[in-house]
């Protein structure tokens, strides 16, 4: 399993992490790939020993079992998200920003981390009780910083007065999907997609001054 960078007691510096700690890195990082590329279910603790040029014994002094490396990848995936969330919350970005920048993690590590995305979305459910729960409130803690966002714009009047969580869904189904199509070495980077993303959400498709729609949709009738 990974968390972020610890930092060492008293002196506030990232600490440096062990052999052992990079070891388990580079194997969930391998691990991440393998998933993505074949799937969970159909690679082996052999596979991915291989892959990391280690003897199958060798890497259960790492991971226990196939399930302990999946829990490693969750953990990457929503410590990162979360760690650079909050660095913007301590920073005191405004809403829009803060979305912005949560967009913009999420398509980033598409491409930096892409197998990390894909097993984050689609195998929750392997992990055991004890890590999906764990996970979970992770998970809940991450929409509930992107919830507050929506919030406070609404509070402060940057964004007009809807259901916020209706409009934190509506941001988290058009960045989780993403993975499904996004590819990365494509015509636009993982900044302009967000930013492109971003822009559909805040300003919506309506020219300004228009309202369309403003008589109700009329295939409801």
């Amino acid at each position: 399993m990974t968390s972020p960078p610890a930092t060492e007691a008293g002196t506030g510096k990232t600490a440096v992490p062990s052999a052992a700690d990079a070891r388990r890195a580079e194997v969930i990082t391998l691990a991440a790939g393998l998933f993505d590329r074949d799937g969970y279910a159909s690679v082996s603790m052999e596979q991915i020993a291989a892959a990391a040029g280690i003897a199958k014994p060798t890497l259960y002094h790492y991971f226990r079992a196939k399930d302990e490396i999946l829990r490693g990848i969750h953990e990457t995936f929503i410590d990162l998200l979360l760690g650079r969330q909050d660095e913007r919350e301590r920073l005191g970005l405004a809403p829009a920003d803060l979305l912005l920048g949560a967009m913009t993690d999420i398509f980033g590590l598409m491409e930096t981390h892409r197998g990390h995305v894909r097993v984050f979305f689609e195998h929750h459910r392997e992990l055991p009780d004890g890590a999906r729960t764990g996970i979970r409130v992770k998970r809940d803690r991450y929409e509930q910083l992107i919830r507050d966002a929506v919030t406070d714009g609404i509070r402060t009047g940057v964004f007009r007065d809807v259901d916020p969580d209706t409009a934190t869904l509506a941001i988290f189904g058009v960045c989780n999907w993403a993975y499904q199509w996004w590819r990365p070495g494509g015509r636009a980077d993982p900044a302009h997609t967000a930013q492109k993303m971003w822009d559909l959400i805040i300003r919506g498709l309506a020219s300004p001054g228009e309202q369309p729609g403003r008589h109700g949709p009329q295939f409801f009738r």
